[in-house]
C-alpha cells in the first residue's frame, strides 16, 4: 500500500474566532473592533433587534437583521454576505439559532409536540443534521467569521482593594450546544469589564492573552498568524477564461417532455422536471390524513431541501416528503388517500388548522 500521509504544511487561513460573555461585556461592540482591522468590507448578522447599528457611528459596516432564528436562516446569510464579497462577517449573537425564536430548541420543542409520545429524543433525529450544516456552513465560509455568544449568567461575592465585599457577574457556559466552542481557532470570553480572556487558540501568540477592550491589538496577532503560510490552492490555481456568451440557466419546467437545445443545435442535459399538480394535490391529501399542519410542512421543506414552497420539489424530493408525512401523526397503511377536486382555497384548513403554500 503506498504511503498516504504527506508532509504537513500552514496554509493561509480564514479566521473563525468566537466570543463569549454575559449581558454588558461587550461583545458587539469588541466584535465590530477586531472585525474593522481584518478587512476593508464587514457585514453583520444581527438578531438583537438592531444594537448592531447602534454601533455605525464609530464603524462602517452593513447590517442583515433577523427576525426568525431558524438555522438555515443563519446559512442563507453566510452564503449571502460571501456572494457579495464581504471580508468579515459578525453573527452576533449566534445564541438565537439555538435557543431562540425558531432555533433549535423550539424546532425540537414542536417535533415533540407532534409525537404521540412526546419524546424530544426522537426529535433530534431531524435537528441534528440541521445543527450539522450550520456548523458546516461557518467553517466553510471564505471569510474571516467572528459570533458572539451570550453565556448563562452567575452572581458571586468578591473582595476589592479595600477588603470590602462586593458582589461581581461572571459568565459561565455559552448559550449554545455542548462542545461547540471547539469549532473555532479562538475562544475568548469577555467580562463586564470589556477584558478579553483567551481560553482556547489555534494561534500560539494568543496563548493566555489577557487584554483590555480588545481590538487592533489583537487583530494585528490574527492577521500575522493567519497569513503566515502558503497561499490556498485556489487562489494558485490559473483562472478560466470567460466564455464568450453566458446565457443564464432555465428554471426547470413541469412535465418536460422534450430535452433543451444548447442554442447551437446540440442537445443540452436534460433539466429535473418538478412535480405536476396531482402531485402536488396527493400532499395536500397526505398532509390533511396525518394532521400535519402548514408550519411543520414548510419548515420541514426549509430545513430538509432549502425550499419554501411545494412548487419547487422535484420527484425524488416530493418522494421523500411523501414518505416523511406518512411518519407523521398517525400512521396508518390501510389509509386511502383520496387527493379531492384540487387545492384548498385560502380561507380552507385542513389538519390542525393551516394550507400548504401554493
Amino acid at each position: 500500500m503506498a504511503n498516504p500521509f504527506k508532509r504537513a504544511s500552514k496554509a493561509q487561513l480564514k479566521l473563525r474566532m468566537a466570543l463569549i460573555g454575559p449581558a454588558g461585556s461587550g461583545k458587539t461592540y469588541s466584535a465590530l473592533n477586531i472585525g474593522q482591522h481584518l478587512g476593508e468590507k464587514m457585514a453583520v448578522v444581527d438578531t438583537e433587534h438592531g444594537s448592531a447599528s447602534k454601533y455605525a457611528g464609530l464603524f462602517e459596516f452593513d447590517v442583515l437583521e433577523l427576525e426568525s432564528f431558524h438555522p438555515q436562516m443563519y446559512i442563507d446569510a453566510i452564503a449571502a454576505a460571501e456572494q457579495a464579497g464581504y471580508d468579515v462577517l459578525i453573527i452576533d449573537s449566534l445564541s438565537h439559532a439555538w435557543m431562540g425564536k425558531d432555533g433549535a430548541l423550539e424546532l425540537v420543542d414542536k417535533a415533540a409536540k407532534r409525537s404521540s409520545s412526546g419524546n424530544s429524543f426522537a426529535a433530534w433525529r431531524d435537528v441534528t443534521p440541521l445543527h450539522n450544516k450550520l456548523i458546516e456552513a461557518m467553517l466553510a465560509a471564505k471569510l474571516h467569521l467572528i459570533v458572539t455568544m451570550r453565556s448563562k449568567m452567575e452572581y458571586v461575592q468578591d473582595k476589592d482593594d479595600k477588603g470590602r465585599t462586593v458582589i461581581r457577574k461572571v459568565g459561565l457556559q455559552p448559550v449554545q450546544r455542548d462542545g461547540l466552542e471547539y469549532e473555532f481557532d479562538v475562544v475568548a470570553d469577555l467580562d463586564t469589564d470589556n477584558t478579553l480572556i483567551v481560553g482556547k487558540t489555534r494561534c500560539p501568540q494568543l496563548t493566555g492573552v489577557v487584554l483590555a477592550k480588545p481590538g487592533k491589538d489583537i487583530a494585528g496577532m490574527l492577521k500575522a498568524w493567519l497569513a503566515d503560510g502558503e497561499e490556498p490552492a485556489a487562489a494558485r490555481a490559473p483562472k478560466a477564461a470567460p466564455k464568450a456568451q453566458a446565457t443564464k440557466p432555465k428554471r426547470p419546467q413541469r412535465d418536460e417532455a422534450q430535452p433543451a437545445s444548447d442554442g447551437n443545435g446540440a442537445t443540452a442535459a436534460p433539466q429535473v422536471a418538478l412535480i405536476t399538480d396531482a402531485q402536488r394535490k396527493r400532499l395536500f391529501a397526505l398532509a390533511d390524513e396525518h394532521e400535519v399542519a402548514n408550519e411543520v410542512v414548510r419548515d420541514y421543506l426549509l430545513s430538509k431541501h432549502g425550499l419554501k414552497s411545494s412548487k419547487e420539489l422535484n420527484r425524488e424530493q416530493y418522494d421523500d416528503v411523501c414518505r416523511w408525512l406518512q411518519t407523521q401523526g398517525r400512521i396508518d397503511d390501510d389509509i386511502d388517500i383520496d387527493i379531492g377536486e384540487g387545492f384548498p382555497d385560502d380561507g380552507e384548513t385542513f389538519g390542525d388548522g393551516a394550507t400548504l403554500p401554493l
